[in-house]
């Protein structure tokens, strides 16, 4: 009994077994989360070449400089702007559209709700290829169709500049509808059904229970997917890489895609990881503000 009370675990307490057990834990986030942000914050104010035997060398805020001063920056902004637009406002509303036709009861819901989440169980990088093959100017199934249907000519869906972008927005589209389609679902199922009974007994309209009862129930829900998909749009990358790997010319490099060509195809490692916390405080401002709106909206 003696031997069994000063064993090394009875010696420590439970509040030591628990730092001990998160131990492992922590030291792994250190070394794969943290250390690569502060290693990288610091060579953000850096001249620095990964490809390179020279040590970093501290220059300041002229990464960050530099940066603003470029014009070729600002027109990756803008087609990031312009992307992050296109896709989020057309998500929300055509999956905030399917939910509300899948939040009824009808023969094989269950299998039909099935098929329009199944996009986003697959790889960005196989629904890129597949795109990719699809649109191809010269083979691919989509001038084909369109070329036997209707008679219309061949469209270089991903290497012109007139359509690549939004060549990549409706695959974009096609791969993340059905996040904003679950949770609009998520949000609808919430709603209480003697609201509708109530307002049935009093005769209100379609568009009083959905404006007084659905939307308010649904819209922090809402808020919530839009706010999601806002900064996975401006951390986007994949689709672009596999399906007009940023062309033509620059017309399809979105900021992420930008910062990839910086570090690894002109080596400015300094330079790319300055954009990209410029990068970061951007999307962390938007989301700062649409947490305010959110808990705004849930006050009232």
């Amino acid at each position: 009994m003696i031997g069994i009370r000063n064993t090394w675990a009875n010696r420590v307490s439970d509040r030591g077994m628990l730092y001990l057990f998160l131990l492992p834990t922590f030291i792994l986030l250190l070394f794969l989360v943290i250390f690569p942000l502060i290693w990288s914050l610091y060579l953000s104010f850096c001249e620095y070449s990964a490809n390179t035997a020279n040590p970093p060398v501290f220059v300041g805020i002229r990464n960050f400089a530099f940066i603003f001063q470029q014009r070729e920056v600002w027109d990756r902004f803008i087609v990031t702007g312009k992307f992050v637009a296109m896709a989020v406002v057309v998500e929300f509303f055509l999956g905030f559209f399917i939910a509300m036709l899948l939040n009824r009861e009808f023969y094989g819901k269950g299998i039909l709700t099935t098929l329009f989440i199944l996009p986003m169980m697959f790889s960005p990088a196989v629904i890129g290829k597949f795109f990719r093959f699809m649109m191809d100017t010269n083979w691919g199934i989509l001038n084909y169709i369109l070329g036997k249907l209707f008679g219309i000519p061949k469209i270089a869906w991903t290497t012109s500049y007139e359509y690549a972008l939004p060549s990549i927005v409706v695959a974009d589209v096609w791969l993340w509808t059905p996040f904003i389609v679950l949770l609009s679902l998520a949000g609808l199922s919430s709603v209480p059904k003697y609201l509708y009974e109530a307002a049935d007994v009093d005769r209100a309209s379609g568009w009083f229970k959905f404006r007084y009862i659905t939307l308010p129930y649904v819209a922090p829900i809402l808020l919530l997917a839009v706010l999601f998909r806002t900064m996975d749009a401006f951390r986007f990358f994949d689709l672009v890489y596999v399906i007009t790997e940023g062309g033509p010319g620059y017309s399809t490099q979105i900021v992420p895609f930008y910062i990839y060509k910086l570090a690894f195809s002109y080596w400015h490692t300094g330079r790319s990881c300055a954009l990209a916390y410029i990068l970061l405080i951007i999307i962390i401002a938007l989301s700062n503000i649409y947490i305010t709106y959110l808990n705004r909206l849930r006050r009232t």
